[in-house]
């Protein structure tokens, strides 16, 4: 890009813009019609244990280990299917476009994610947000890592970070301080589970919805 925009908002995918939890709870009914209860714990499982190793949700690859003893099972072929082809366009939350175009109008939105390098921008691509946001799409293993790319790609006089996650918002705000206005978004189990618990620094904004930032103003994010 040429010359730094004025505003960037960086904006969460999964349980931030679309209901990633939905989709969890469809592949495990999926998992359970197909293989059976004890497949599907066996699934989930493979996928704890790569996410703790990993950092991030890694959905093929919990598949690919999953297959071990599975090959000859007719219907372990059509869960490729399920996973890349899944409906993600269905599980945006209710005016997260509209978010996005408005959002538009005080900045530049900018997707920041986590997660693999083939899956999530696949996620991203079915629900509709790569073309809204004309390929500004951002996905790392971990993002708070990478805050000195993100702002080579995108630099800007102030930055805004909307994410369900509000230790990743902690971790985002004592790396650059006063350039960045952290947002809690109250969706989904991550934020329901961080609900009782003391986060240093405290996020700059909460909100209970995504479709709440249609009522935000430049001045919100600058002063917060």
């Amino acid at each position: 890009m040429t010359g730094a925009e004025q505003l960037v908002i960086l904006l969460d995918v999964d349980d931030t813009l679309l209901d990633n939890d939905r989709f969890s709870a469809d592949l495990g009914n999926a998992l359970e019609q197909r293989f059976g209860v004890t497949e599907r714990d066996r699934y989930w499982a493979i996928y704890d244990e790569l996410r703790n190793a990993l950092g991030y949700a890694d959905y093929l690859g919990s598949l690919q280990r999953f297959r071990n003893g599975l090959d000859n099972h007719p219907a372990l072929l059509g869960m490729s299917d399920f996973l890349l082809d899944y409906p993600f366009e269905q599980r945006l939350y209710p005016g997260a476009m509209e978010t996005l175009a408005h959002l538009r109008t005080l900045g530049r939105p900018v997707i920041l994610s986590d997660g693999d390098v083939v899956f999530q921008p696949r996620k991203v691509h079915r629900a509709g947000l790569w073309d809204a946001l004309h390929g500004d799409v951002l996905i790392y293993v971990h993002k708070q890592q990478m805050l000195d790319g993100m702002q080579q790609r995108y630099p800007a006089a102030h930055y805004v970070m909307v994410d369900d996650k509000p230790q990743i918002l902690a971790d985002m705000k004592r790396l650059m301080g006063a350039h960045l206005t952290t947002v809690w978004v109250r969706q989904g189990h991550y934020a329901a589970a961080a609900a009782s618990q003391h986060i240093e620094p405290a996020p700059d904004m909460e909100i209970a919805c995504i479709a709440e930032l249609c009522g935000r103003k430049l001045g919100d994010f600058l002063q917060a």
